[in-house]
């Protein structure tokens, strides 16, 4: 039947599902979203919040992609700010507080907007192989969905569980149904399934706190957005505020940790170590008197207030108790109680860079199912799950992004390379190359390559190539040789040593005391330049022996990158690698001689072997 076949099908709508969603379909392929809940689409279940240190980055990329979020998240921003901007450029990072209820029906929205896509609420019980291959997806209403590929993106949702104190439920996020069947399939198929835990912190009626005791937060204007397609930048209408746990709470925590279920064996999944609950930090940081807790609205429609820092799974009397003991909650009233969540997830050593299953064509997965954390990472995973997906379809090369190219590249590589033992957390440590791949360079850096697949639209193309010309032009300009004269003024008056030949406005830019504002303040010609153009350009200047440099590290790793391995080598029968190197190679088969350095457990003498038998078996 023609109704039931689809060229793509996509198991679960949180942000891993809606990028990949409408990257299929603007890539061309008829998809079907398949949705527990309509309610649930996109929905920000725990923190009101998208971006933070190096989150905004994934944000930023998935926009020059072609992806939704960034362009979603400014739409329904309400408060914004840039994290470490005290640093320097390549850990700046763009976090926003959205609007709760905005983002889920502004993704709706768009979700039921957009051409060759179909949404179905309906649980995913089993997806069909025949010959390795996929050919449908079934639903438990008996329901089957014929299609050439699909992505699972089921989230925190496999048979979860909530945890409060002694109370259980088979219940998924903020009492969203669970998905109990699909985990069997998955098994069927030869995955290996694991098992996570992730938690959410109360929330309190604004209206019972004290904010007279309280130290505000607020926005930051003129800074940059999430998308290079927003042409008006949100504004700030909230403040959030700062505030911090006592003696009090820490004892009250520490008198209880018998009835905490993360301590009595109540909880059995693996916890996220750089998100943990309240109770985690006391005993883990146990020389701390009080620890730091944010206050941040849900929504402009509700008086419902985020505290964020304080997730627990204690039971709620002694929820109640913990929020009294804080400062300014001391009258609050809980409108949601905190709990963890238990699901199943997949190993992510099962995937190839692509993010497609290893042992299934045409079968991917992105997001949490995959042992992530957060919306970004989630959203990251579902555009590129959602690319590779249809160029697979269309029998075209996939597109994955290496480490020097992108956090997604870093993210995935990670993944699929090294795999994770607990809720895998994006963070700028974990980009080698994080220099080169910021905030404000993204459309530079993945524009053309979301273009050559389909995804980028012409507008946006013509956008970025706009922008590409006017950066070039500002650096022609800044690079010309000025007589000293025209400079010396604004080097002095810096308390820079001025400049006895000529030098240009780049070269000045290497100054530490010398920024663009004070570029313009001495070159008021520059002033049409859109900021976003200038920052480029300065940050260009200023690090430019530190990029050089860092080109240098990336083009002697680009040489193993680019020696491919067979996926059909037997590693188990190569002679001179280490017993442990046999089993993780088998295991993961890497793509790439870079690929197989990364691995843990694979030593610079097996890579040698390696080497050796790769030219071996290329003569």
């Amino acid at each position: 039947m023609k109704d039931n076949f689809y060229d793509a099908v996509v198991i679960g709508s949180g942000h891993a599902g809606c990028e990949a969603a409408l990257a299929l379909a603007r890539m061309n392929n008829k998809t079907l979203l398949l949705t527990l809940n309509l309610d649930s689409i996109a929905f920000l279940a725990c923190n009101p919040s998208i971006g933070g240190t190096a989150k905004g980055h994934l944000v930023c990329e998935i926009d020059a992609l072609g992806g939704q979020m960034g362009i979603n998240a400014d739409r329904t921003t309400i408060q914004r700010r840039m994290l470490n901007s005290s640093k320097g450029p390549a850990v700046w990072s763009l976090r926003a507080q959205a609007d709760k209820i905005m983002y889920h029906t502004t993704m709706k929205e768009t979700l039921e907007q957009t051409k060759n896509l179909f949404i179905r609420q309906a649980e995913a019980s089993k997806i069909l192989t025949k010959n390795n291959k996929v050919i449908g997806v079934k639903t438990s209403q008996g329901d089957t969905f014929n299609c050439g590929a699909v992505v699972v993106c089921t989230g925190v949702y496999l048979k979860s569980k909530v945890i409060v104190g002694k109370y259980t439920a088979n219940t998924g996020p903020n009492g969203f149904a669970p998905a109990n069947k699909l985990t069997k399939s998955l098994l069927d198929l030869g995955l290996n399934i694991r098992r996570f835990k992730t938690g959410t912190p109360v929330r309190v009626h604004s209206d019972s706190i004290n904010y007279n005791i309280l130290e505000e937060q607020y926005g930051e204007d003129n800074i940059q957005t999430f998308s290079f397609m927003t042409k008006t930048p949100p504004k700030n209408v909230i403040k959030c505020y700062l505030t911090y746990t006592t003696e009090q709470t820490k004892n009250l925590i520490l008198d209880n940790l018998d009835k905490a279920p993360m301590y009595n064996g109540a909880i059995k999944g693996e916890g996220p170590r750089y998100c943990p609950s309240i109770e985690s930090k006391v005993v883990r940081f146990s020389d701390k008197e009080r620890h730091q807790l944010f206050l941040e609205p849900e929504a402009l429609s509700t008086k419902e207030i985020y505290v964020q820092g304080l997730s627990t799974s204690m039971p709620t009397n002694i929820q109640k108790q913990m929020v009294r003991s804080v400062i300014g909650l001391e009258n609050a009233q809980i409108m949601r109680d905190a709990y963890a969540i238990e699901y199943d997830c997949i190993d992510s050593l099962d995937l190839y860079p692509t993010l497609q299953y290893k042992n299934i064509s045409g079968l991917y997965f992105a997001g949490q199912v995959n042992g992530t954390s957060g919306y970004e990472e989630a959203a990251a995973q579902g555009i590129m799950a959602g690319i590779n997906a249809s160029q697979f379809l269309k029998g075209k090369e996939p597109l994955v992004l290496k480490r020097n190219e992108a956090y997604i590249g870093v993210l995935i590589d990670d993944l699929v390379t090294k795999g994770t033992n607990e809720p895998y957390r994006m963070m700028t440590s974990r980009a080698e190359y994080r220099l080169q791949l910021r905030q404000d360079n993204a459309d530079l850096r993945l524009t053309q390559k979301g273009y050559d697949v389909g995804l980028v639209t012409k507008q946006r193309y013509n956008k970025y190539l706009q922008r590409v010309n006017k950066i070039k032009q500002l650096k022609t300009e800044f690079d010309k040789i000025r007589p000293p004269k025209e400079v010396n003024e604004m080097l002095s008056e810096n308390g820079e040593v001025e400049a006895k030949v000529g030098i240009s406005i780049s070269d000045c830019l290497k100054r530490a005391n010398i920024t663009i504002k004070e570029v313009l303040n001495y070159f008021p010609e520059f002033k049409n330049y859109p900021t976003s153009v200038l920052t480029q350009v300065e940050i260009e200047c200023k690090y430019e022996g530190y990029l050089k440099r860092q080109d240098v590290q990336i083009e002697q790793a680009r040489k193993q990158e680019t020696t491919l391995l067979p996926t059909n080598i037997n590693y188990l029968k190569i002679k001179g690698l280490s017993l442990e190197a046999q089993q993780k190679l088998d295991q993961i088969k890497p793509l790439s001689l870079g690929q197989a350095s990364r691995i843990s457990g694979v030593s610079p003498a097996d890579i040698a072997v390696l080497t050796v038998y790769i030219k071996t078996i290329n003569k």
